[in-house]
């Protein structure tokens, strides 16, 4: 009987040239840049509408399916699916996308993370003790991991390596080129109040400051007492008041009403099957309402 040869484990999950790698990505964001980076190459199937807080979804079959038939498993990670990714993925029984396999990629996992916490503790909301994992409205965070993703694809498929990889340098070269356009229209800009820490990075690169948050603490909502406090420390300052599709308008409005400040409610994602145009388009969205604060 002739004796079988081990393929090194490396080689295991790569798929034949000809061959669709199929993605399951945990967001719409995500799922922009599985496409963006493995064009033809991919075909993705993102778990969480664009239109629902990834934090608080439930797992589904639907969920299951997709990750049972996946190749590779796109994640933000730093927790932020840990309410029902980990569910998901035990019901999806597909062992080469669990954590530490080459089918598991984590967005987080690739770049420098703020706001980390040395422990998880309720009494200070739903932080995440890794560090914030809302990367997407940074450009740039989101050109880095799109070249780590270019090397995972490219370990998948290695035929398509090299274009993953220009992929990859076009859509960061793209975001170089508006970030220095989207720095030059924040510039001035007073201050955001924000519902959830949700879009820090964006601040952050702008150079724009967060003056407080609609929540008291992350994942709590507002109350009374909490939004009047806001009132007295802002009154007489500019600003503006941001939120996002699934976020209450209530607290937005009470603060936005007694501080005379604009306010707008944004997409924190991409449509479903979104692209690389319509993620610059929604940052250019995001910086035109930074920039009504001033």
């Amino acid at each position: 009987m002739k004796k079988a040869t081990l393929l090194p484990f490396f080689l295991l999950g790569a798929l034949s040239a000809d061959a669709t790698v199929n993605v399951a990505a945990t967001t719409s964001n995500l799922g922009m840049l599985a496409r963006t980076i493995g064009g033809d190459a991919v075909k993705v199937t993102v778990l969480a509408p664009p239109d629902r807080d990834p934090h608080f979804l439930q797992a589904k079959p639907s969920m299951m399916i997709a990750l049972r038939n996946a190749d590779l498993l796109v994640s933000v990670g730093a927790e932020l699916e840990q309410g029902w990714l980990p569910s998901a993925l035990s019901g999806a029984s597909n062992p080469k996308i669990l954590v530490g396999q080459p089918g598991y990629f984590e967005a987080c996992a690739q770049v420098p993370l703020i706001d980390k916490a040395d422990a998880s503790d309720r009494s200070r909301g739903d932080v995440h003790p890794m560090g914030n994992p809302h990367v997407f409205l940074d450009p740039e965070r989101m050109a880095e991991i799109g070249r780590a993703l270019a090397g995972r694809l490219g370990k998948l498929d290695p035929a398509g390596e090299a274009r993953f990889r220009a992929a990859a340098e076009q859509f960061a070269k793209t975001a170089a080129e508006r970030v220095a356009q989207w720095k030059k229209t924040a510039a001035g800009a007073q201050g955001v109040v924000l519902y959830h820490k949700d879009a820090n990075y964006l601040l952050n690169l702008l150079g724009v400051p967060v003056l407080g948050y609609v929540e008291p603490l992350p994942g709590i909502p507002p109350t009374a007492e909490h939004l009047s406090t806001l009132v007295g420390q802002l009154k007489g300052r500019k600003g503006v008041v941001l939120f996002t599709d699934y976020q209450s308008a209530q607290g937005p409005d009470f603060l936005a009403r007694n501080l005379g400040w604009p306010k707008a409610r944004l997409a924190p994602e991409v449509p479903l099957n979104g692209d690389a145009t319509a993620y610059f388009e929604m940052i250019d969205g995001w910086v035109k309402a930074v920039s009504s604060g001033k």
